[in-house]
Formats: C-alpha cells, structure tokens, sequence
C-alpha cells in the first residue's frame, strides 16, 4: 500500500520561500498516494524552469529534459512502457511558450499522460521577464513600458487542439489540486492541468491572495456539464473577476493514442522479446561482442 512519505526525498530545495511550486508538489505527491501507486510506478517528466526542478524533490522515476521538449519524450517513455502513469511537468513559458507545438501535437494524438503546467504568467528562472500567459500591459524589469503582446488563453488552446481532459487548479488550495491531479492521472488520453502558481519575487499582481478573490470551483456551479463542449469554451473566455478552476472539459469517448498501435496490444514493449535471430538481450549481447 503506497503511502506519502514514500515519495519524500532529503534533497533542499532551491525555490523562493513561499513559491507556488511548493504547493504543486505537495499535490502531486499526495495525488500518487492516495491513488496507491508506488514511486516505480510513476514517472515524471520535466523540462527547463524552475518547477522543472520538481522531480528532484521527491522519489520517483524522472527525466529532465530540454527546454520545451517534455512532451514528445514522455511520449517516448509512455511508448515504451504504457503500464507507467507518466506525468509532464513544465512552467507556462516551457509548456505555452518553446514547447507548444509538442503540447498541440500531444494533445491532438490524445496521448495517454497527464500534463501538469505550472502557470505563474512570469520566466522566473531567467529573472522576470514576461510569459506568453502574461496579461498584456504587464510591466517587468524587461518590459518596462507594459508588454504588447495578448496572452495565450490556456483552456481554449487545449480545447481547440483535441486535449480530451481540461482542468485547472490553484497552488493555494492543495487539497482541491491533489484530487484534481488524481482524475487527471486516471482519465484515459491527454490530460491538461493548468496550474495557477504564484511566483512570489517576480509577480507581484498574480499573488495568492489576488486567485483566493476571483477563483470559483466549476462543480458546484448549478447546471455545470464538463462533457458539454459549448459550455466548456464559455468558462474557458472568463478571466479576471471570475476564474473558473476543476474540470473544465472531459472527453471519454477517444481512444487514447496507445491504445491503437498495434505493437502495444502484446504488452508493454520493454516486458516484450526482442524479434529476429536474438529473442533475449543476453543473446543480443553476446552476438555483439
């Protein structure tokens, strides 16, 4: 039986007293728990930012890969062995940013991973300079007449590109985010956590307190269907006064991108004999020494 501080680790943290990234992990860690799934049984994947560093802070398999490239590798691994639940953690600047070919490619093939985008609308690796989910008129040490540019909407791009499970969730509230994460890891295809993650030294608009006044739980909203598409974009339009957090959209009727190749329905390609002259790696191996 899996357990929480199964998944602790001694290592120190390097992030901000008060960064949100705490409260993702912390949500993380209790979602694989109580889903009883033991740190073999997870991996988690992460690029370049400073929630990227967020599989070194606890015991599980993990890779930390380049900036912008997760996605097309935790395809890889969940290819190679589809019984782990892979998970993809990245920042808003890796995730909406560099990597957003990858994330409409990912989520148009319904790939069957969980994608948990640490959106605190601000590079605070690289010392502050504004995101693609920044809002426009934002001004920061590299824009210090306001930015430009319009802000990336989250929800209606994963709409738009295929994903088949939408949500988003609030650093602030751990116990919401842990149960959220859960059906995210459960639901079969590309599942998309927009995280909303204060960073507490370079976004001083964006802080905990500013979510707690404007963020509304979409389950206890009257008359609220995550299947139904059209109300779906609707919540996904609303920002500012009201921001609408849980799932937002949830489609079970896609098969999942594994599901249809043919070389997986034998099992998990690792717990699969190798083809040809060498059916074991041992034999593999002498014949290429």
């Amino acid at each position: 039986m899996s357990e929480l501080k199964l998944f602790n680790t001694t290592e120190k943290s390097t992030w901000c007293p008060g960064c949100g990234d705490f409260g993702i992990l912390a949500g993380i860690k209790a979602a694989l728990a109580a889903l009883d799934l033991m740190p073999h049984q997870a991996m988690i994947v992460s690029g370049i930012g400073c929630g990227s560093k967020l599989p070194h802070y606890m015991t599980v398999n993990a890779y930390n890969s380049l900036h912008g490239r997760a996605v097309p590798i935790a395809q890889g691994i969940k290819l190679a062995n589809h019984n782990l639940k892979v998970i993809i953690v990245t920042g808003d600047g890796d995730g909406y940013g560099i990597g957003a070919n990858h994330l409409m490619q990912g989520m148009r093939r319904n790939a069957d991973v969980t994608h948990i985008i640490e959106n605190n609308q601000i590079y605070g690796l690289t010392k502050g300079q504004y995101s693609p989910t920044s809002d426009k008129g934002v001004v920061t040490s590299f824009s210090p007449e306001g930015s430009i540019e319009a802000a990336l909407n989250p929800l209606a791009l994963a709409l738009a590109a295929g994903a088949t499970f939408i949500s988003r969730t609030f650093a602030g509230d751990v116990k919401h985010m842990s149960a959220l994460i859960q059906e995210a890891v459960k639901h079969p295809g590309y599942s998309v956590v927009d995280t909303l993650q204060p960073c507490v030294t370079y976004n001083k608009v964006n802080t905990y307190d500013w979510y707690r006044e404007r963020v509304y739980k979409v389950e206890e909203e009257a008359g609220y269907n995550p299947t139904d598409r059209d109300q779906a974009w609707t919540r996904a339009q609303e920002w500012g006064d009201r921001i609408p957090v849980g799932i937002i959209y949830q489609d079970t009727s896609r098969g999942t991108y594994e599901s249809q190749v043919s070389a997986l329905q034998k099992g998990p390609l690792v717990q699969q004999e190798l083809n040809g002259r060498y059916p074991d790696y041992d034999a593999l191996k002498e014949a290429l020494v």
